[in-house]
């Protein structure tokens, strides 16, 4: 297995809590959301209606596309709730330093989740 190649997209206190912001990473478009249980990388792309989550609220470890309602899991990727029926791709971070100046780094390599 090969190291995940990292991309810094922004320093942790560009993010605060319980928000959601769009970064691209290797031309990967993906919605950065930090919330109580940390920092996660989801597919910026609603799997029902092709809109972008970055745009949605995050409610614990949920985000929930503003068009529909869909939610999905932060940590899977999973729908939590419908109509969205499919996952989307999800990313590894890695937080490197403390405080606010620390460094989130995304791995641009989307993880999918097999229904």
């Amino acid at each position: 297995m090969s190291e995940p190649k990292l991309m810094d997209v922004c320093a942790l206190g560009d993010l605060a809590l319980e928000s959601v912001r769009k970064v691209e990473a290797s031309g990967q478009d993906i919605a950065l959301v930090r919330c109580e249980e940390g920092v996660f990388a989801i597919g910026n792309r609603c799997s029902h209606a092709e809109v972008e989550l970055s745009e949605g609220e995050v409610e614990g470890c949920a985000l929930e596309c503003w068009l529909h309602g869909s939610q999905f899991d932060l940590r899977t990727g999973m729908p939590l709730s419908p109509p969205a029926v499919q996952p989307v791709p999800t990313f590894t971070v890695v937080i490197e330093g403390e405080g606010d100046a620390a460094r989130v780094l995304v791995d641009p390599t989307p993880q999918l989740i097999n229904q």
